[in-house]
C-alpha cells in the first residue's frame, strides 16, 4: 500500500513514524527539508511538494498548523493522479474543513475528518486517540492504519466535520480544566499550601481533571513546561470551539472567560512556550510560584 503523509512537524512527524511501521510504502512531504531526510533515510521517499505525494499514493494523511495551510495543501493534493481518500488530521474547525471537502471532492478525491488528541508523546507511543468522520467505505478502509496510530478510534459519524466538532468539545473541556486548576492551585500556593500535597489531595478526591492528574505534575511542579503542546494552538483550539458554537446558537458564558484568560497569556508573550506556562501569568500576578518543594530550594540562592 502508498500511503502519503504531509506534515512533518512536532505531531505530524511522530505519526509518521508509527505508519512506518505499518508495513507500507510511505511517500512524505514538509516545507521544511531537515524534516524529510530520516525518512527517506529510513526508506521512504521524499517529494518537493503535496502533488508529487498525491500523484504516488492512494491515501494521504495531512497534519498541518492551521487551517489556511489546510486549504491551500488541499488545493495542490486535488492535482494528484493516484490519491483516492485525503485523510484530514489538523484541528481546522468545521468552516475550513469544508473548504477543504470541496477542493478535494471536485476532483473524486473521498476526505475524511481525522483530527487525533494526545500530543506528540502520545503519538510516538501509539497511544493517540483518534476521531474520525466520513464515508464508512473510507473508514473501514483507513481504520488498520488509524490503530497503528492510536490506541483510541473513535468513529463519530459519516459526514467529515462530526470529528472536528468532537475534537475542539474536548479541547475545551482541556483548557477550562487547565485554567481553574491553574487558578485555584495559584490560590492554595499563596495561602501556604504544599503544591505537591494539594495535587495529591486533588486527584483523589473530586477536584480530579486531567490537568492534575498529568499537566501539572509533570510539567508545573517540575518547572519543566515541557508538556509538548504551544500554548498558541490551545488559543486556536478554543476560538475554533467558540466560533462553532456561535455557529450553533450555543452559549458559552463560561468558555468565553476562560478563552479572554488563555488569549491574555498568548498577548504576553508566552504563545511560543509550552501551554502549562499559562500558570506563570497567575503566578506573577499572585507573587507566588507552584512548584514542588524541593524545586523551590533548589532555586533559593
Amino acid at each position: 500500500m502508498q500511503v502519503g503523509f504531509l506534515g512533518l512537524g512536532q505531531m505530524g512527524a511522530a505519526i509518521a513514524e508509527r505508519l512506518e511501521g505499518a508495513g507500507i510504502g510511505l511517500h512524505v512531504y514538509d516545507p521544511n527539508q531537515s524534516a524529510i531526510a530520516p525518512f527517506v533515510q529510513r526508506g521512504a521517499v521524499g517529494h518537493a511538494g503535496p502533488e508529487g505525494v498525491a500523484n504516488e499514493a492512494r491515501i494521504v494523511f495531512a497534519c498541518l498548523p492551521n487551517g489556511t495551510v489546510s486549504e491551500r495543501v488541499a488545493r495542490d493534493v486535488a492535482l494528484g493522479a493516484s490519491i483516492r481518500v485525503y485523510v484530514e488530521m489538523s484541528t481546522i474547525g468545521s468552516p475550513a474543513l469544508g473548504r477543504v471537502q470541496h477542493s478535494v471532492e471536485a476532483r473524486g478525491i473521498t476526505l475524511v475528518d481525522c483530527p487525533i488528541s494526545g500530543g506528540p508523546k502520545g503519538a510516538r507511543a501509539g497511544t493517540l486517540t483518534v476521531m474520525t468522520a466520513g464515508p464508512r467505505w473510507a473508514r473501514d478502509e483507513l481504520r488498520p492504519l488509524l490503530f497503528a496510530i492510536g490506541g483510541q478510534v473513535f468513529e463519530v459519524g459519516d459526514k467529515p466535520g462530526q470529528a472536528q466538532l468532537m475534537k475542539l468539545v474536548n479541547n475545551l473541556v482541556n483548557a477550562a480544566n487547565m485554567a481553574t486548576a491553574f487558578e485555584a492551585l495559584v490560590l492554595g500556593a499563596k495561602g501556604g499550601l504544599d503544591p505537591d500535597q494539594m495535587v495529591q489531595v486533588l486527584n483523589v478526591s473530586t477536584g480530579q481533571n486531567s490537568a492534575t492528574l498529568t499537566k501539572v505534575p509533570r510539567a508545573v511542579l517540575t518547572g519543566t513546561f515541557d508538556y509538548g503542546a504551544a500554548l498558541t494552538t490551545m488559543v486556536k483550539d478554543v476560538v475554533l470551539g467558540l466560533k462553532e458554537a456561535e455557529a450553533l446558537g450555543v452559549p458559552m458564558w463560561v468558555h468565553e472567560q476562560v478563552g479572554t484568560l488563555w488569549r491574555f497569556g498568548e498577548q504576553q508573550g508566552l504563545g511560543r512556550e509550552d501551554f502549562t506556562a499559562l500558570i506563570k501569568l497567575l503566578e506573577g500576578w499572585a507573587g507566588v510560584e507552584v512548584r514542588s518543594r524541593g524545586q523551590q530550594e533548589a532555586g533559593t540562592p
